[in-house]
């Protein structure tokens, strides 16, 4: 199993992300994952600088250090006209270490350009499209599209790689499974359920990559990294079907108040134990994941945790899946 790295934008700010990104790769992680958020889940977090704009810097401050979207949604925010050129430009600029993560999004980050939220049914739908045109795109066809949720007048990408990006996509259930197995090189989920990777390669996804993503808090201090980890990570209770809709960082604070340390403790594995990190990461090898990337909870206890991560959990991770 690759282990991998993310690129929390929500809780660091992009000089620091970017150092994150250089000690990952010297740490001797496999890959690295990048949010592309508009809010922070919660004010706690305390940031989100443009995605884009980071990984373009992380792509020429590394030099091996694969790099991906965990995930962008090419929906609202984003036509997916813009989205083919931005994941083209760092294709070219990481020369071929980008994959393009793509998911249906979340009301906290995309309600900002004022054009309502759709139905979940309705979202995918338009993944679903979005990813048609990205891939004539990749393609260096010049496009006129009109289709049920986006028009394309004529649009060409100048500056192709000579290998596209691979397309990832983030599912949750049979449907978004359909789609992935339909349009996408890899699968993305958050939680390791085998029914979704089953449902993927149903679908026509057998054989391709499938990368998990686990929130971790490391601190010599466990009860330290348990507070640290509920402050900044309770709303990750919610699960996806809760968190695709709430709004506003006010909204997952209200939502996420009755949640208790120890709830967060039972699912984020906290501390220094590297057992416990090892045993939170295995399900996802059970359940036939072959990549997954790791998040440390709190923006400022990176450094420490890359030390830690270099001399301890990635060898026992490596030895034990």
């Amino acid at each position: 199993m690759r282990i991998g790295y993310t690129m929390m934008t929500e809780q660091a700010g992009p000089r620091d992300l970017v150092r994150h990104a250089v000690a990952a790769e010297e740490t001797g992680f496999d890959f690295s994952v990048t949010s592309d958020h508009y809010f922070p889940w919660l004010e706690e977090q305390g940031h989100s600088p443009y995605a884009w704009a980071v990984l373009a810097a992380a792509a020429q401050a590394t030099s091996r250090l694969p790099l991906m979207t965990y995930v962008t949604c090419p929906t609202t925010r984003y036509h997916p006209a813009v989205i083919a050129q931005k994941a083209a430009t760092l294709q070219l600029l990481s020369e071929g270490r980008f994959r393009l993560g793509l998911g249906s999004g979340e009301n906290l980050n995309e309600h900002v350009t004022g054009g309502g939220w759709p139905s979940a049914g309705v979202r995918l739908e338009k993944l679903d499209e979005a990813v048609e045109i990205i891939r004539a795109l990749f393609d260096g066809q010049e496009l006129t599209h009109r289709g049920r949720h986006f028009d394309v007048n004529r649009a060409r990408l100048w500056d192709l790689p000579d290998t596209p990006p691979p397309i990832g996509i983030a599912v949750s259930g049979p449907a978004s499974c359909a789609v992935a197995g339909r349009r996408a090189d890899l699968v993305i989920a958050t939680e390791p359920r085998a029914e979704l990777l089953d449902a993927f390669d149903r679908s026509g996804g057998a054989g391709k990559p499938r990368v998990g993503q686990l929130p971790v808090c490391y601190d010599t201090d466990r009860e330290a990294a348990v507070k640290r980890a509920h402050e900044q990570f309770r709303w990750f209770a919610g699960g996806w079907r809760v968190n695709a809709e709430l709004p506003h960082p006010v909204s997952f604070a209200g939502a996420t108040e009755l949640v208790t340390p120890d709830q967060v403790a039972e699912s984020i594995p906290c501390g220094s134990d590297v057992s416990e990190f090892v045993e939170a990461v295995r399900p996802f090898a059970e359940a036939g994941f072959t990549e997954v990337a790791l998040v440390q909870i709190g923006g400022d206890h990176q450094d420490d945790f890359f030390t830690w991560a270099g001399k301890e959990l990635l060898p026992a991770l490596r030895a034990a899946l």
